[in-house]
């Protein structure tokens, strides 16, 4: 898919995006029962839009090694949407940052409370391992071997998904991040904190396309290594657009590392010194996957727009 025209990458994304929103749909709750409220409050946080980055990267990477198997993927693409949205609305929070517009409308806080916000993130979280396992419903079609192959990818791929979200991942790098806020960490301690707190999911998330399709554990080991590069160099960009973009561009409240006096790549040392370094990242990134020997041109192409994105 390799054309070099931006249009034609930005359909292809805006198609991929509608299939993920229907992927997702078929795993979320029905609003009904006495506690309906809570999975109103899941249902509204999780379809307010957004990139849907992480299935994506997800599904791409399930091609590259060349997975097949919808009813494997799947249950993942929808489980790592889910736990992204959780951790956004519990990063909304007044305890957290304090935002009052996520995905270009109100957060969840405030519009359902700031308690049945934290409960809604807590649901998704749960709902995305409920869900995950479903994939091993997929498997009996398979003989025998072969689904003892399935089972073990599965499981393997459920370890990932709970350590990258854990204390060791996106949680971990949150407690950086809140602990920080007193004193300006220096620039080691910003990489740790992105790539625990940004890089971890997208690590999960490209992990997860190659173990579930079968990538041997030096490619897995390799698709870590670019994803945790593509995570530092998304977030940086983050700091950047936190200063250069604008709320309708991005669809949250700009200057809110400003506003929370948070230690970013933009504080530390200019926005040039900050672009280069995404440069730097990326290409170390692209070189990192040329080594696999695989080709899936959306997937190259995507890495790429992400490093230069506007919002």
């Amino acid at each position: 898919m390799k054309t070099g025209d931006p249009m034609n990458f930005e359909i292809e994304r805006k198609n991929r995006i509608n299939t993920i929103e229907e992927i997702i749909k078929k795993y979320l709750p029905e609003e009904v029962g006495y506690q309906k409220t809570i999975m109103e409050a899941m249902n509204y946080s999780i379809l307010a839009g957004g990139k849907r980055l992480r299935p994506m990267l997800m599904e791409e990477t399930y091609k590259l090694f060349g997975g097949q198997d919808r009813d494997i993927i799947e249950p993942f693409m929808a489980a790592i949407e889910m736990i992204h949205t959780y951790s956004l609305v519990h990063d909304d929070l007044p305890a957290m940052d304090n935002d009052e517009y996520r995905r270009g409308r109100k957060t969840t806080h405030v519009v359902y409370g700031e308690a049945m916000a934290i409960l809604a993130g807590d649901g998704l979280l749960n709902l995305a391992f409920e869900t995950g396992t479903k994939a091993f419903s997929g498997i009996s079609e398979y003989d025998d071997f072969m689904e003892l192959t399935l089972y073990k990818r599965v499981g393997e791929a459920l370890e990932v998904l709970g350590k990258k979200a854990g204390i060791y991942g996106m949680i971990g790098g949150q407690v950086i991040d809140i602990e920080g806020n007193d004193n300006p960490a220096p620039k080691e301690v910003l990489d740790i904190m992105y790539g625990l707190k940004t890089g971890a999911l997208i690590e999960a998330s490209m992990m997860i396309g190659a173990i579930l399709a079968g990538a041997k554990r030096d490619e897995v080991k390799t698709i870590e290594k670019i994803a945790g590069d593509i995570g530092l160099a998304f977030q940086i960009r983050d700091d950047i657009l936190d200063v250069t973009s604008s709320q309708a561009e991005l669809g949250k409240p700009v200057h809110s590392d400003e506003k929370n006096e948070k230690t970013t790549y933009v504080t530390i040392m200019n926005l040039d010194n900050a672009s280069n370094e995404v440069a730097v990242i990326s290409e170390r990134a692209l070189k990192a996957y040329a080594t696999l020997n695989r080709r899936n041109e959306y997937l190259q192409e995507l890495i790429e727009q992400l490093i230069s994105r506007k919002n």
